[in-house]
């Protein structure tokens, strides 16, 4: 084995190792939220005080980046579903009133894909997760304040259960 092939191999095994000793994912805790029925699963998508009762991740002024604050949000809906194959969610991208139609279209469907693309780290398959954009088409707040542009700069995570739960 030459210098430069051990030199590539040794790079490659302490990119793994350092990946490896930062996952903070418990792939044991991941079986924990499996359910083993659709009404069961209701209920923990439901429930106002249990680990999914948040659906909103709010993002920055003009920025796509999902913030370390709410990536407890992003982690408890990921080993949820990375746990329930069978269900889907719908990742809807909005953004303040401020910019252009397009842009906002644009930046909510970075933000939608952004979140995607966490869950899919953790474990999701991308075919459980559709990401679209309402851009500023969706607002929860209706005012023109710093504090009603920023409720209206998020996800909103949707649950997509048909009439037999899944």
């Amino acid at each position: 084995m030459n210098l430069k092939h051990f030199s590539l191999s040794a790079a490659a095994i302490l990119a793994a190792l350092s990946l490896t000793a930062c996952s903070s994912i418990d792939l044991d805790k991941d079986k924990e939220t499996t359910v083993s029925d659709a009404t069961e699963a209701e209920k923990m998508i439901n429930d106002q005080n249990g680990p999914l009762a948040k659906k909103e991740i709010y993002f920055d002024f003009d920025s796509y980046s999902v913030s370390p604050q709410y990536m407890p949000v992003v982690n408890n809906h990921a080993k949820f579903l990375a746990g329930n194959k069978g269900i889907k969610v719908m990742l809807e991208g909005n953004t303040d009133a401020r910019g252009s139609r397009e842009y906002n279209l644009a930046l909510g469907q970075k933000r939608s894909e952004a979140v995607k693309q966490r869950m899919t780290l953790m474990g999701v398959s991308p075919e459980q997760i559709e990401a679209i954009s309402f851009g500023k088409e969706r607002p929860k707040a209706l005012g023109d304040t710093e504090e009603d542009y920023a409720q209206n700069r998020r996800v909103d995570i949707h649950y997509l259960v048909n009439q037999s739960g899944q």
